[in-house]
């Protein structure tokens, strides 16, 4: 990476002579009040985050998807306003939430060299403050990412009763699965739990005869020997993966797992996923 190609104060790149203020003007774009990137620079989720902390100098700790970037969590869209928590003024800016929170000393901490909320207060704050789908998909990725324990956001949750939201946290909470590898793969679980089948498992190793680990499914019920795989894009538009994905459905037919196929617009009417699992539970002898 650039010297210039992540944010940085402008006024301080002039003041030392590294950049001219015409030069500044011409090759760089303003992010935020004085805070600047390279023209042609993309901004991911984390490169917002460094930018919020410069614009907030010594008044800014991050916070929620801002905080989460930080920590390594994923799918985390580059154009969502980057978090702070500040103590002085509560003046936000465009691109920038800001919230007024106080924080305790041990639900912050500095990565990267800013300050950013703990993984623990991160999953906190967007298990309340985000839709509960989302806020669930959120707090599987962040937990993923840092192996953050559930017990303990519900320390935090203890420590902050009085807190917007803390009902819907607790809630979150009793489904957060770690194992899931995308949003997606999280908004399917939750159907299957609304439709009052049995709780799945995530990341199931899958073995044939001799024992060995042939396969791994993104959630099903190992005991009745049905898996439920989220399929994007790839694996339609790509003639290699979906040459791959041929060898090993028929594979698992081998192997006796029944498998329930999903896409996106099928995740869009839920009941027709979860009455395919259904029967594929019933027919494996599932009490459903």
């Amino acid at each position: 990476m650039g010297e210039f190609d992540r944010p940085f104060l402008g006024s301080a790149a002039t003041a030392d002579g590294e950049l001219s203020v015409r030069q500044l003007r011409m090759d760089f774009y303003r992010i935020h009040r004085d805070v600047y990137v390279r023209k042609g620079v993309e901004l991911d989720a984390r490169a917002r985050a460094y930018a919020a902390a410069l614009w907030a100098l010594d008044d800014g700790i991050l916070a929620g998807l801002s905080a989460a970037a930080m920590h390594g969590s994923k799918w985390i869209d580059a154009d969502s306003p980057a978090e702070l928590f500040r103590t002085g003024s509560r003046r936000s800016a465009a691109g920038i939430r800001v919230h007024a929170d106080s924080l305790e000393s041990d639900e912050f901490e500095p990565i990267c060299g800013l300050l950013a909320s703990t993984p623990a207060r991160t999953a906190f704050d967007l298990g309340r403050r985000r839709p509960f789908d989302t806020a669930v998909a959120r707090l599987d990725a962040l937990c993923r990412a840092t192996d953050l324990k559930v017990s303990e956001v519900g320390q935090l949750a203890d420590r902050h009763r009085g807190a917007r939201g803390i009902v819907q946290l607790r809630n979150v909470l009793e489904l957060v699965d770690p194992g899931a590898e995308s949003p997606q793969e999280t908004r399917t679980r939750l159907e299957m739990i609304r439709g009052d089948l049995p709780i799945p498992s995530t990341q199931i190793q899958i073995r044939d005869t001799f024992g060995q680990v042939v396969a791994r499914a993104d959630i099903g019920w190992e005991r009745w020997k049905v898996i439920v795989e989220y399929e994007g894009t790839q694996h339609w538009l790509d003639e290699r993966q979906r040459t791959r994905d041929i060898e090993r459905y028929e594979q698992l037919d081998r192997l006796g797992w029944a498998v329930i196929r999903v896409n996106a617009q099928q995740l869009r009417q839920p009941h027709t996923i979860v009455s395919r699992a259904r029967v594929a539970l019933r027919a494996a002898g599932a009490p459903v």
